[in-house]
């Protein structure tokens, strides 16, 4: 069975391509693009890095710049990441029975609440599935035994996670994207710690 996982490059999603892999499944990370700015091309090396098939879906820039609008009228970047990952589901819901993504115990965005997980599966009679049941230790632990990891402070040029768009957009309307997101240090897979 195919299984689409929501990929950045990163750690999380990576153990989730793994976990599934490893089930079985026919893994393909996918990588949502906007057009605003080709964010796509850490996750591609981190893809090709592991050895798993990648591809980058293109979606209306209006998701983009609904998201955005949310982010500047909220002076903070929840409510615009939750609407972009909502309609990112939605649309890939069409496509696949089983949506992934590394979403974890302690995350606070992206993020569905239970309901909203069991209205898409039983609406759109798919699986979704994340890393919600394992905490932030956990996955650094497994990461460090099963990837090489590059670590830097987030940028458009490490990630290529929904933030990577919204930061080029709001930079281009003159907002100080520092103000909004938070600084965090991104960790990007660049192969398998066994190839050492």
């Amino acid at each position: 069975m195919k299984a689409a996982v929501l990929y950045s490059g990163g750690k999380d999603s990576s153990l989730m391509a793994v976990i599934l892999d490893k089930l079985g499944y026919d893994v393909e990370l996918v990588t949502i693009n906007f057009g605003k700015f080709d964010s796509s091309i850490p996750a591609r090396k981190s893809a090709e890095s592991l050895g798993f098939k990648h591809k980058v879906i293109k979606l209306d820039q209006k998701i983009l710049a609904d998201a955005v609008d949310m982010i500047i009228e909220d002076n903070f970047p929840n409510n615009g990441i939750n609407h972009i990952h909502h309609t990112v589901l939605e649309i890939l819901a069409d496509d696949y029975e089983v949506i992934a993504d590394g979403t974890r115990r302690e995350d606070r965005i992206p993020k569905l609440k239970f309901s909203e997980i069991q209205s898409l599966e039983d609406r759109k009679n798919i699986q979704y599935l994340n890393l919600t049941g394992i905490g932030y230790k956990t996955i650094n632990d497994t990461s460090k035994r099963l990837f090489k990891l590059q670590k830097g402070e987030s940028n458009i040029h490490n990630s290529s996670d929904y933030e990577m768009e919204i930061r080029v957009l709001l930079k281009e309307k003159g907002y100080d994207t520092d103000e909004i997101f938070p600084q965090h240090i991104q960790s990007r897979v660049i192969g398998w710690r066994e190839n050492e």
